[in-house]
Formats: structure tokens, C-alpha cells, sequence
């Protein structure tokens, strides 16, 4: 399936998912702040990618427990829609309208299929169709019980030409020394087919669908609950640090850095000829490694490097050969 960006849709998901966890922040379009993407352009059959669209959301904010969630589902400017756009009579849109005061899934399609007014229309009939497609593809996906059809829902901006939606965090009870987190919405997109047309010297129309992750929104979330849980927040995922409380010994870290990432051990040093144990060290308090290896000459007279971990401050000395597998017992245990 074509889609605008340069990785395919699950990369995309997974990466984003792992980018999503350090603390820092960013957010949704429709409160002006920094945000992820994922939109899928091109003719393609109805619901399809739309349904797509919200499986990605799904899988996203599953895959970072933030807590049970629900994508609220719905048109832009209903009656509007309805009357100027798609023919109906005012008293139809307004019969419709009626229902935009509930909330449900497929069941509360059935139940305006069933109107008697509604079901005389064909324009009105035709969208339902798509709203009862949509929902079929959503359950073979697996996720219909986190959506919710809600005709109240309104998202302010122009280009959106059809369906909507916006993911919501439930509240769950606040704990004993917690703040209210009043986030709103952590996910947002839709349907915006004539966007692209607006921006074509000829005018050409290119259907897309796409998606908003809210970043910052989602940093402040997890910022908020490791606080209250007394986790200190990690600013790297690096989990070796290579030290050494020596001069002269760049070229000896250098060694051992590279043997620690072509095991496929995080690493990382300071990018100095000659830097001071005690700053090396405060460094990694400081962003959370959990462990360093230190290398100086009397470690190189014995064959040995010091294994360090930063929570306990102890060492113990391992034999060069056997570092890499003693690391990766460390980080298998941690």
C-alpha cells in the first residue's frame, strides 16, 4: 500500500514506540505542538486505510501502557456535511443529529439503519454503509471495543473531509499524592482528501488518510507517573559506560568500546583524551547508566577490567575474556 513517509507502516509503529521513551517532549496538531505522523495516500477502496489508520493507534499506545484508552470516532462538521455536501434534507441531518447525543459502536449503526427516516434516504444510507464497513474492518482487526461512534465530536480544522477520530487515556482513580493528569487527547487524525489538490499547480486530488501522535502530551504523562512512583527518569538508554581514571588510555577505550557494541552492548564514553574519573562517574549517576567498565594500567598489567555498578557503587574485577558475557548476564537480570 503507498504511503507518504519513508518507512513502512510497521517499522514506522515500532520505531516510534521506541523514540516515544525517553523523557523528552512534543504533541498534536490540534493543540499546536510538536507531533508524529502516518498518513496513507491514493485511490484505494472505502474504509480500507481508514481502518488502518486506527489499528496504528491501537498498536502504538498499547504497545506504550499508558493505561486503557478510547478512540472516539466520528465526521467533520456532521450537519453540515449532510445538508450542503451530501444532499440531505435539513430534517434528515437534524433526525441525525439526534443520534450524535449517543455513543456506541456498531450496535448504534444498526439502530440508525433502522430509523425509519434514515433508512428512506440513500445519501444518508450510503454513509452508514461505510460507517458498518469500517466497523467490520475494525473488528477482523481486533480493536472494535476501543472505538466509540460519537457524533459529538467535532475537530476544528478545515481540511478534514470525512471521517475523524481522537484517542482519549481513561481516568483511572487518582492515587494518594498524584495530580489529575487533564491531558485531553494523546491521538488525533482523519480523512482529508482535497488537502493535496490545494497545493497542486493543476488541481489534482489525491485521497489521503493519516494520523497524529501526540508526543508531548505522552513525555508528560510518563514524566508525571514515574514522579509519583519515585522512578528517577532515564535520559539515554545507554547501558555501559566505559571509564578510566587515567591518562593517555583513549586508544585503550576505544578498543574496549567497539568489543562492547559489536556485541551488541549499548555503550558510550566521553568524547575526551583525558577526562577525570569522578566526572565520568557523576556522569553516569546522573543520566542513569546502570553500569561502567573502568581500564587503567593496572587493570592492563592483570588482563582484567573493573565492572562497576553505578545504584550499589560496588566493583568487582573481570577477566578481559569474560566481560561481554558477564555485562550481558548484568542487563539480562536488571
Amino acid at each position: 500500500m503507498p504511503q507518504l513517509g519513508l518507512l513502512p507502516r510497521r517499522t514506522w509503529a515500532a520505531l516510534l514506540s521506541q523514540l516515544l521513551r525517553p523523557p523528552h517532549s512534543a504533541c498534536i496538531p490540534a493543540v499546536g505542538c510538536h507531533s508524529q505522523d502516518f498518513d496513507i495516500a491514493g485511490q484505494f477502496d472505502p474504509m480500507i486505510p481508514d481502518a488502518e489508520c486506527l489499528k496504528i493507534i491501537c498498536e502504538i499506545l498499547s504497545g506504550l501502557q499508558l493505561g486503557d484508552f478510547l478512540i472516539k470516532m466520528s465526521w467533520r462538521d456532521v450537519r453540515h456535511e449532510m445538508v450542503a455536501k451530501k444532499g440531505l434534507s435539513p430534517e434528515v441531518a437534524d433526525r441525525i443529529g439526534e443520534y450524535a447525543q449517543c455513543h456506541g459502536g456498531i450496535s448504534l449503526i444498526e439502530q440508525m439503519f433502522q430509523d425509519p427516516r434514515l433508512s428512506q434516504n440513500k445519501q444518508a444510507l450510503e454513509g452508514l454503509g461505510d460507517l458498518k464497513l469500517l466497523f467490520e474492518y475494525l473488528t477482523l482487526f481486533g480493536i472494535a471495543e476501543k472505538i466509540c461512534f460519537d457524533l459529538s465530536l467535532a475537530r476544528g480544522l478545515d481540511y478534514y473531509t470525512g471521517v475523524i477520530y481522537e484517542a482519549v487515556l481513561l481516568q483511572t482513580p487518582t492515587q494518594i499524592g498524584e495530580e489529575p493528569l487533564n491531558v485531553g487527547s494523546v491521538a488525533a487524525g482523519g480523512r482529508y482528501d482535497e488537502l493535496v489538490a490545494m497545493f497542486d499547480p493543476k488541481g489534482h486530488k489525491v485521497p489521503c488518510v493519516g494520523l497524529s501522535i501526540g508526543v508531548e502530551r505522552i513525555f508528560s504523562i510518563v514524566e508525571q507517573r514515574m514522579k509519583t512512583s519515585f522512578k528517577k527518569v532515564r535520559t539515554t538508554e545507554t547501558q555501559v559506560f566505559v571509564a578510566t581514571p587515567q591518562k593517555n588510555f583513549l586508544r585503550e577505550r576505544l578498543k574496549l568500546i567497539a568489543e562492547l557494541w559489536n556485541a551488541g552492548i549499548k555503550a558510550e564514553m566521553l568524547y575526551k583524551n583525558d577526562p577525570k574519573l569522578l566526572t565520568q562517574l557523576h556522569y553516569c549517576e546522573n543520566t542513569g547508566i546502570p553500569l561502567v567498565v573502568i581500564i587503567g594500567e593496572q587493570e592492563q598489567k592483570e588482563g582484567v577490567i573493573k565492572l562497576r555498578s553505578v545504584a550499589s557503587r560496588k566493583e568487582v574485577a573481570i577477566k578481559r575474556e569474560n566481560l561481554v558475557a558477564e555485562i550481558q548476564k548484568r542487563l539480562s537480570e536488571s
